[in-house]
């Protein structure tokens, strides 16, 4: 994700200055989240044998990661505010959520929302961090949010028997495997539609190569997936063709030139 900003910082017209700006408060809000949920699923992932996770495994004290995660969370809005006040703004508001997923809302119903807060909000950030604080477009925030839900549903397939064992119901959960990688599929294909869709001027080549593509790396992953559970990997696939279809995206954004 800080790649995907920086990109997207570099494509929308930063100066090197900005775009430094903008994937250091990146990366002090995406290591504030993760090792916000490493430090709270200690218990959770020591229960279900999650050895690469380095707090469960033991490599690393929950205190330890819980104090860099807070001082993470502090210099988010810090560095951010080297940009403007109202981008600012934005990535604070995207912190917050992504710490609300973290807790509580991971195991309800709403699990979905703080994705696709956070994942709308990010390109807001990086739009209005520009001079002058152009307005976002709509289409380019829309298109983010359907890409952080569809991550969500994507993120959560590797772990969903795990979370059962150790009562986590979130939205995926209650959707089921199936349901939850079609809701990921039909949501990237959203995301990259708003992108091609959304600018003024009729699509590029380029737009309709990424619609296919976004169209196709879904189920790829899943053949994927099914090849790395019979080979006793944990299945990641998903979200890695989740990642994929994000830089592909920036990838169009930058090639159209049509952002702000």
């Amino acid at each position: 994700m800080t790649t995907v900003a920086g990109l997207l910082a570099w494509g929308v017209g930063h100066r090197p200055a900005g775009i430094v700006s903008v994937v250091l408060a990146v990366l002090a809000s995406q290591l504030a989240v993760g090792w916000t949920n490493d430090a709270l699923d200690a218990e959770r992932d020591a229960t279900v044998g999650r050895t690469d996770k380095p707090v469960a495994s033991g490599a690393v004290g929950r205190r330890a990661t819980a104090w860099a995660a807070a001082v993470a969370a502090v210099a988010c809005p810090l560095l951010a505010l080297t940009t403007n006040p109202a981008a600012a703004f934005w990535l604070t508001l995207a912190l917050v959520s992504a710490l609300l997923y973290d807790w509580p809302l991971k195991a309800t119903a709403f699990s979905v929302l703080p994705y696709a807060v956070s994942f709308g909000a990010l390109p807001a950030f990086v739009v209005l961090a520009l001079p002058g604080q152009p307005t976002p477009p709509v289409w380019l925030v829309a298109a983010a949010a359907c890409l952080g839900a569809g991550a969500h549903f994507a993120n959560v397939l590797p772990d969903l028997a795990d979370d059962a064992r150790t009562g986590v119901r979130g939205l995926p959960h209650r959707l089921g495997a199936a349901g939850s990688r079609v809701a990921a599929a039909g949501l990237l294909l959203a995301a990259t539609a708003a992108l091609v869709l959304g600018p003024p001027g009729p699509p590029s080549a380029i737009g309709w190569a990424a619609v296919g593509a976004a169209a196709v790396v879904p189920p790829l992953s899943w053949y994927a997936e099914r090849s790395a559970i019979r080979a006793g990997r944990r299945p990641v696939a998903a979200f890695r063709a989740v990642m994929l279809v994000a830089l592909i995206d920036v990838v169009l954004l930058v090639a159209s030139g049509r952002v702000v």
